[in-house]
């Protein structure tokens, strides 16, 4: 039977053993005083592939020495959780690790909610994705939800220590050296992900001949290639992505361009076009705006560029619209006026249309006095007349109010500043 891969190996069997996630198992945070009380309540374990959802689950589990079984809400149909379930009512709990929990099905769902209710199973689900957003409420109502982080570098570097020092689970019974440039590539390079990180090492470890004296040198080459470049953890349909997008847009927002760039980066690591232009178009209407209006006109057009040349030369036209959105001065006071505007109008802060600017284009119309008295401005030298425009009730409101960090605006601040003392006066 061929063996189990090493980070397979070295999940921990007890909540003691677990590295990282200290936020929620160092010895008076939640998870470790359920476990220490023996009072385990159903939980969503959320974060990124690799970083120990299924690691504390098992720990829980050998930690209680409650029965502890694995299925995926996908893989696994209904018979497979009623054999839990009469398993659950002979010893009376089972601990259930689910993963893929978010692809719970409805049929599955009611088969497992009266027994989540009455406490025989326990429900450990694991998902990459936010429950928050894609979890059922049913299920989601009965759980606490935990979110686990990344492993730090040092996080890292421990758990990989103790793979090679562990004679009976790890790699400890090999001589093993790793060279610190290789080290710390295996604890940096898979951005927290331990089981990417663990499994190259004993790739390493395994395709390297032993030395003369029956040594294995791992160096930072041999870890390159056996790390091979991580994939980007913000994956297209994981939760972590809309976290990077987040993080792109804060950073242009914020005038990084360093930041942004960075972020631009892991997006076209994901390959995700379709997410960059929209990102691009929405930063350049919404955070530079009205302080550069042709960013959005240059956006559009490296947007184009982009989807014409496809990857890899469309990072090129990206990257320019990136930096130039980045140094632009920046106005959100377009968006600020139609939320203002709208936020009225959902309250019901409305009004009559004026009767002169209602359409006098129907029949009995003008018997209705629409229309009368509308001043055309085209017929003043000015091009402007004063009138009413506003409803009665909301004559005075003022939605927009500009902002002076581009020239553009500054000038527009100008004329609208003129206008609104014209009309008050």
């Amino acid at each position: 039977m061929p063996q189990k891969p090493l980070a397979f190996r070295m999940r921990p069997r007890t909540i003691e053993e677990v590295v990282g996630q200290q936020h929620l198992v160092a010895d008076d945070k939640i998870i470790a005083r359920m476990v220490k009380a023996k009072q385990l309540t159903s939980m969503i374990l959320y974060g990124p592939p690799g970083i120990g959802k299924t690691s504390i689950a098992s720990a829980i589990a050998g930690s209680t020495k409650y029965a502890f079984r694995t299925l995926n809400a996908v893989t696994n149909n209904k018979k497979d959780m009623e054999i839990v379930a009469a398993e659950a009512k002979m010893s009376g709990k089972v601990v259930l690790l689910l993963d893929e929990v978010h692809r719970l099905d409805k049929g599955k769902q009611d088969f497992l909610l009266p027994y989540l209710e009455n406490g025989m199973i326990t429900l450990i689900g694991a998902t990459t994705a936010n429950p928050y957003h894609a979890i059922n409420p049913a299920i989601r109502s009965r759980c606490q939800i935990f979110e686990l982080k990344p492993l730090t570098p040092d996080e890292m570097k421990i758990a990989l220590t103790k793979a090679l020092e562990d004679e009976e689970r790890g790699l400890g019974m090999l001589h093993v050296k790793v060279s610190e440039e290789a080290m710390q590539h295996f604890a940096n390079a898979s951005n927290g992900d331990v089981r990417s990180s663990l499994n190259a090492l004993e790739l390493a470890v395994l395709s390297t001949d032993k030395d003369d004296d029956n040594v294995i040198h791992i160096d930072l080459s041999t870890a390159e290639e056996c790390l091979q470049k991580k994939s980007i953890v913000a994956d297209k349909d994981g939760d972590a992505h809309y976290d990077v997008l987040s993080a792109f847009q804060k950073s242009i927002r914020g005038s990084d361009v360093n930041a942004a760039l960075h972020y631009l980066g892991r997006l076209i690591e994901a390959g995700d076009l379709i997410s960059i232009s929209r990102r691009l178009l929405v930063i350049a209407y919404e955070d530079v705006g009205l302080a550069n209006p042709q960013a959005g006109a240059r956006t559009l057009a490296a947007i184009e560029a982009a989807e014409r040349f496809g990857f890899p030369e469309a990072r090129i036209p990206l990257a320019n619209a990136v930096i130039e959105l980045c140094l632009s001065p920046k106005s959100n006071s377009a968006i600020l006026a139609i939320e203002a505007a709208l936020s009225d109008i959902q309250k019901g802060v409305t009004g009559e249309v004026p009767d002169h600017l209602r359409d006098a284009h129907y029949k009995g119309a003008k018997e209705l006095g629409r229309g009368i008295g509308y001043l055309y401005p085209h017929n003043y030298e000015t091009g402007w007349v004063s009138q009413q425009y506003l409803p009665n009730r909301i004559k005075n409101k003022q939605y927009y109010q500009p902002k002076k960090t581009g020239k553009f605006e500054q000038a527009l601040a100008t004329v609208y500043e003129r206008l609104s003392k014209k009309i008050k006066g």
